[in-house]
């Protein structure tokens, strides 16, 4: 898979604050394209082959409980606060569990804003926080899912009511969704997927993040001056974003790469990724948007692949009931077993303390360069104890004059070793391992060869 490419302005935001918090920074980046693009839903379109349609980004965060997804949407509502005005405030909601209920929400925002000063709004952005109990409950309603079609493809939404007819034309409705890899597996089933009902949603695993040592540290200031111009270029009046002939070529090699995946993944994943290009350009499109751009450019189109092609790998993953990568461990070595062992007991300890629990003979452990070995002997007639020390330790233990060992206690041969917390000079730059992020937007002539 190529690097994941933060694009543009709200790429710059997301690296700014990425080190301060406990979150993959893949989640704040899809929470904020989310957002943006709800925020720019109502007068920009996207452009291909003569046909605009909206630039509506729709993405769920799959990942265990306690593993980010909150603190990625909250991140993401920090860069935007700003930038949108009251937008977030005044236009985000949750709990639409009917298709009657969604397009009633729609043309009530619709009614309540038909006289003001900018006209009609039916922008909205859904954040399902526990998208499991919404799908539970939407399963008793079969208008539920033809009615979340229609709103991803911006078409006509219409309730008939005993009292009058409802319609909402030209809906900029987000659905943003957090949800665990075995609730997306158990209720988002291949049946519904292959109707269209949810493979227009863009998934993304999580991954794991170090622990941040001071929770009192908050987010930094984001200069959203850039995303504010942008809001405003944006909203001021329609906008049609097209390609730019620089991006033509790679457009037509991301069509044949989502035919290709269509036809070699099996039937049960394949339905998950039939509208790839369509999301690359969607993508594109909010990036250009981003950027007070009405023309996408090779790079905005190469940026939004990454970001694609990751959520096609997540799907596949999730499909194959795989859960959030978790970040590897290395083995400690020997030297590293002696020493926690040793500073376990104080700086200096014996070899019943130290060569049962490393794996190693007294040779071995005798043979580490920064270890030191005394034999002392407690009293005239005791038996003689081989000591192992720090060479250079010079903590208060190793300047405290030797004593006679006595026996350790059975509870501290079982002591449990605390939770190591990785302080914040640590965890920046163990940022581009987890989640690298390429400095400029690369991709390779031919971007489905990583996958096949």
């Amino acid at each position: 898979m190529n690097t994941l490419v933060l694009y543009g302005p709200i790429g710059r935001a997301v690296r700014k604050i990425a080190p301060f918090t406990e979150t993959d920074p893949l989640g704040i980046y899809v929470a904020v394209l989310s957002m943006w693009s709800a925020a720019i839903g109502g007068t920009v379109t996207v452009s291909s082959r003569g046909n605009a349609r909206p630039v509506l980004l729709w993405s769920a965060l799959v990942a265990g409980t306690g593993r980010g997804k909150g603190t990625a949407l909250r991140a993401a509502q920090h860069i935007l606060d700003r930038p949108l005005g009251r937008f977030l405030a005044t236009h985000t909601t949750s709990g639409i569990t009917s298709g009657a209920s969604m397009v009633n929400h729609l043309w009530q925002q619709q009614e309540a804003t038909a006289e003001t000063e900018h006209g009609r709004d039916v922008r909205a952005l859904v954040v399902e926080e526990e998208w499991t109990e919404i799908l539970k409950r939407v399963k008793r309603d079969p208008s539920f899912t033809t009615k979340l079609r229609a709103a991803w493809d911006g078409a006509t939404l219409r309730n008939t009511t005993k009292e009058e007819a409802q319609e909402v034309r030209n809906p900029a409705m987000v659905l943003h969704s957090h949800i665990t890899p075995s609730d997306w597996t158990k209720y988002i089933g291949e049946a519904e997927a292959a109707g269209g009902s949810y493979n227009r949603i863009l998934p993304f695993l999580l991954g794991s993040v170090p622990m941040l040592d001071d929770d009192r540290i908050s987010l930094p200031t984001v200069d959203g001056g850039d995303l504010a111009d942008a809001y405003g270029w944006a909203t001021a009046r329609p906008r049609t974003i097209t390609l730019a002939d620089n991006a033509r070529p790679r457009w037509r090699t991301i069509r044949r790469y989502a035919r290709i995946l269509g036809e070699t993944l099996p039937e049960s994943q394949a339905v998950f990724i039939e509208r790839t290009a369509e999301q690359t350009l969607r993508v594109a499109a909010c990036l250009a948007a981003s950027e007070c751009s009405e023309t996408i450019t090779d790079d905005m189109l190469s940026a939004a692949l990454t970001l694609v092609r990751r959520s096609i790998h997540d799907t596949v993953r999730i499909s194959k009931g795989a859960t959030a990568p978790k970040p590897g461990r290395q083995a400690p070595s020997l030297a590293d077993k002696v020493r926690a062992r040793i500073e376990m007991h104080g700086g200096r300890a014996t070899s019943s303390q130290v060569l049962p629990f490393v794996g190693a003979t007294a040779a071995e452990v005798k043979a580490l360069p920064d270890v030191a070995v005394t034999v002392e002997r407690s009293g005239k007639t005791g038996r003689p104890a081989t000591v192992f020390t720090l060479r250079g330790d010079t903590s208060a233990h190793a300047e405290q004059p030797k004593q006679a060992l006595e026996p350790q206690p059975a509870s501290a041969e079982r002591e449990k070793n605390r939770t190591t917390v990785v302080h914040m000079d640590a965890y920046r730059p163990a940022l581009a391992p987890v989640r690298p992020v390429a400095p400029s937007p690369a991709v390779s002539d031919n971007p489905f060869r990583a996958l096949l």
